[in-house]
């Protein structure tokens, strides 16, 4: 009597056709994924911007004008994604005077890779709007 000591399993040849179906797939559903993924990685910059203007408010509070220095606001930059960090968005402040300011999120990350990265700006009123769309 012959016993055969093998176990039941799939063959390299059927994980391959399961992995190329994947793939196709995956290929099929990303262009419509793409606006979702830009949408998520817009939050890091609202989130950003949002904490700045809380930030110039109560620097503005404090001292009866808004600041142009992020390090004066107590905002510390994260460090960039380009540099080893997570941070996808670089922050700045473009303007600050006694009245009013603006500050800007530019994407150092061009998520769709079609030459436009994203921009964001908040001013202290809280008017959060994009100014270039990736």
């Amino acid at each position: 009597m012959k016993t055969s000591n093998r176990l039941p399993a799939f063959t390299l040849n059927e994980l391959l056709v399961v992995l190329i179906i994947i793939g196709i797939l995956v290929l099929i559903a990303l262009p419509s994924l793409m606006p979702l993924i830009s949408n998520a990685r817009a939050t890091e910059a609202k989130l950003q911007l949002k904490h700045i203007q809380l930030l110039e408010s109560n620097y503005f509070l404090q001292n009866s004008k808004y600041s142009s220095d992020l390090n004066e606001l107590g905002f510390e930059q994260q460090k960039l994604s380009k540099d080893g960090g997570e941070a996808n968005y670089k922050i700045e402040i473009l303007s600050a005077t006694n009245n009013s300011f603006k500050a800007r999120a530019t994407a150092i990350v061009d998520f769709n890779q079609n030459g436009v990265f994203d921009t964001w700006e908040i001013d202290q009123d809280k008017n959060l709007k994009e100014i270039q769309k990736d």
